[in-house]
């Protein structure tokens, strides 16, 4: 009882309580009301009646109101608040701590926590490291066995540059004062072979192509030149004199930042214009003439045909960065569009670490005796690339994400770049590595610019350890440090392997590239075995490190599967919501009477969505512009035979078609359709023909309006004899009978 009083209890009386009972007096009626006034002075007495009128709940809605879809909008992420993947990420680590075999968390909390101090012997285990040997193989080649690019046409150039002088340096050529302060600081104390081989042929105005390994400095050595000349420019009137094209946004982005450090102590005007950033705020940059202009492709055509005052009529040089992927057939179509648009007397400048030579791929940009400068070969690495390949066995394909997570985790821990072929694989691991604590971020087209720019950003400021990307950032992009890079899959062509690993090695720098080749993929594997300048080797992962990151990766799937659907959820949500604030502007744009046109493009939608389509599919041959030059290519070959076939064709078609007539149910009808053809038939005989007058009465066809319009025809005037004759012959008698009248 008393442990019950102490709680604010009050517990019921049992058989053996004691209880206290105090005699009965007269006065226990006065105490009692004593003791209740002294309870009414310490507490108000509160009538049940009592009730505040203005009480309303504070998220009462006026029932009359209409909906409103911010407060429901609100409400919903309320209920649920939208996470990042690395919240999804953290949170789920978390849980799995929390599980109940208490073993496995332990052993996975120690491996998380103490990566550097593993415990279990298998991870201890390293890797072995092979040297790869170039088979000689005897014998001479057959016909078969040349390149495909040797086999092409290549394009005859005026002048060929093989060599530089090392002693070159800027004060030599002639390079100004305020240009000269930017590349001091920039730390350009000596131009590297490109720049000393370039400059002085882009300052003459020659169209040149321009081949230099990964890393060589290539963007300074066309930026440069372009800065020089534009020294010296008439500033009378502001024109767009320089065009700078490049395939992706985030090296449009590094161009424009170099450029500008370029720029820093000239009035020089460069604007960047990419897909991804604001449309509005590039078309008010535009519409001031900027001197250079740093643009993609796709960008760059919806400024053409939209953006007031903006054109390439005075473009004087015109630059392709990365140019062998500029003029493939991802690009072929939109710059047919862009060059046709620009000034014919322009000098062009080609660059990229894997040029080509071929004719068919260069025609479109027009070169006019073109100088060659190749200061190293289209297939060449850097010198100080260490080139290891992990071979993948046949019957163990499902091996790759184990072997890429023990890489990861084991060996090649920071300034990593993970290349993946699809953006769907790319997310997959992000969210396996993130789950085993690993620093991870991922590049691909999926993000919004925003996001791509945000984890570029970390990734070089080494907040992120290991970058998951696809062929979006293997050309061209200057991160410093990178220490390895990693191939999820051997890549399609030789020069995309040769973008990859570019991304280490930069500017004399030593680098590490790891690719794991499986059988189907040895073939381009011989190719680059068979070009290599330094010796390549083989990584060899031990099994039992394989099979426990199998393991673990099984133990995650879960897991995986959950965040997967919670992202599923969440861009369901956000398309909603973008819905919503479309309709929502649409209808205030209406109420205020503003009409924005729709924007413009230079192919038709359907002929965009094919293009898209054959470019996914990678069949380019149906390309709406390949496919009407193969229509004609076949109306042109049709013989005799074909002909004969193509009508025997359309003949089966036809019986066909009337087969299937026959055999479909007819109408069913009170009359049966032979009396229906004779009452026709005898309704036709019965009808009476109208007279002339009622005929030209009814008639409103096109040629008895324009009759009654102009009058008479000129064989009716014959007839009737309004018509005189030739000059010299009287009218006829009916003529003269009018003027007698008169």
């Amino acid at each position: 009882m008393a442990d019950l009083r102490k709680l604010g209890f009050i517990g019921t009386i049992g058989e053996e309580d004691e209880i206290d009972v105090e005699p009965e007096s007269s006065d226990s009626d006065n105490e009692d009301t004593q003791i209740s006034k002294k309870q009414k002075k310490k507490k108000p007495k509160k009538t049940d009646n009592e009730f505040n009128a203005k009480f309303s709940f504070s998220d009462q809605n006026d029932p009359m109101a209409s909906f409103d879809f911010d407060f429901a909008l609100r409400h919903a992420k309320r209920k649920q608040h939208a996470t990042t993947l690395d919240e999804k990420i953290a949170k789920a680590r978390k849980q799995q701590k929390k599980g109940e075999k208490i073993e496995e968390v332990i052993e996975s909390d120690e491996d998380e926590l103490d990566e550097d101090d593993e415990s279990s012997d298998e991870e201890m285990r390293t890797d072995t490291i092979k040297t790869k040997e170039k088979k000689r193989k005897k014998g001479k080649k057959k016909r078969g066995d040349s390149d495909s690019e040797e086999e092409k046409e290549k394009v005859e150039f005026s002048e060929t540059v093989n060599s530089y002088d090392d002693k070159l340096t800027f004060q030599d050529m002639n390079v100004s004062r305020p240009l000269m302060k930017a590349l001091g600081q920039m730390n350009f104390s000596k131009p590297t072979p490109i720049q000393a081989a370039t400059i002085p042929v882009a300052l003459l105005g020659r169209d040149l192509c321009a081949c230099a390994v990964t890393g060589s400095g290539k963007t300074v050595a066309f930026m440069l030149p372009i800065m020089e000349r534009l020294m010296y420019r008439t500033q009378q009137e502001a024109a767009t004199r320089v065009l700078v094209l490049v395939p992706t946004r985030e090296l449009a982005v590094q161009v424009h930042t170099v450029a500008r450090q370029l720029a820093q102590y000239t009035n020089i005007e460069i604007v960047l214009s990419a897909g991804g950033l604001d449309v509005k705020a590039q078309e008010a940059a535009l519409r001031m003439n900027p001197d250079v202009v740093i643009a993609t492709p796709g960008r760059l055509i919806d400024h053409l045909h939209n953006s007031p005052n903006f054109s390439l009529r005075n473009i004087e040089i015109l630059v392709l960065d990365e140019a062998d992927r500029m003029l493939d057939e991802y690009f072929a179509e939109q710059m047919n569009e862009i060059i046709s648009q620009c000034a014919r007397t322009r000098q062009t400048m080609l660059f990229s670490a894997t040029m080509t030579e071929a004719v068919q791929d260069l025609a479109s940009v027009s070169l006019k005796q073109p100088v060659k400068i190749f200061v190293n070969e289209n297939t060449d690495v850097a010198l100080g690339l260490r080139q290891e390949f992990i071979r993948i066995r046949p019957n163990r394909e499902g091996d790759r994400e184990a072997i890429i997570a023990s890489l990861v985790s084991r060996t090649f821990r920071d300034h990593c770049i993970v290349f993946i072929q699809t953006k769907k694989q790319a997310h997959r691991m992000h969210i396996v590595l993130g789950l085993l604590g690993i620093n991870v971020g991922e590049l691909h087209g999926n993000l919004s610019q925003a996001q791509r720019l945000e984890t570029l950003k970390r990734f070089k400021q080494s907040d992120v350890d290991v970058l998951l990307a696809t062929d979006l950032a293997a050309r061209g992009l200057d991160i410093e440090g990178v220490k390895t890079v990693i191939n999820f899959t051997m890549p399609n062509t030789i020069k995309h392997y040769v973008h990859r690993v570019g991304r280490t090695a930069r500017a004399g720098r030593k680098g590490r590239s790891v690719t794991l080749v499986g059988e189907q993929e040895r073939k381009l594997l011989k190719e680059v075995v068979k070009k290599a300048k330094t010796p390549l080797k083989t990584r060899i992962v031990p099994q039992e490190v394989i099979g426990k990151y199998r393991d673990k990766i099984n133990k995650l799937e879960n897991d995986i599967v959950e965040i997967e659907q919670q992202e599923k959820e969440e861009s369901y949500l956000r398309a909603t919501e973008n819905q919503m604030n479309k309709a929502k502007k649409l209808l205030e744009r209406e109420k205020n009477g503003i009409d924005d046109p729709k924007r413009s493009w230079f192919q038709t939608h359907k002929e965009r969505m094919q293009e898209k389509e054959a470019l996914r599919l990678g069949e380019f041959n149906k390309l709406p512009k390949n496919k009407k030059a193969s229509n004609k290519e076949k109306k042109k070959t049709l013989t005799a035979e074909d002909r004969v076939n193509h009508e025997i064709s359309k003949s089966q078609e036809y019986s066909v078609r009337s087969s299937k007539k026959s055999f479909k149910q007819k109408k069913i009808r009170v009359f049966k359709d032979e009396d229906m053809k004779n009452n026709k038939q005898e309704n036709k005989k019965g009808k009476k023909r109208k007279s002339a007058f009622d005929q030209e009465l009814t008639n409103t066809g096109k040629n008895a309006i324009k009759k009654f319009r102009s009058g008479p025809s000129f064989k009716e005037k014959k007839e009737l004899g309004l018509l005189g004759k030739k000059r010299g012959q009287k009218p006829n008698a009916g003529a003269k009978k009018g003027k007698k009248r008169r």
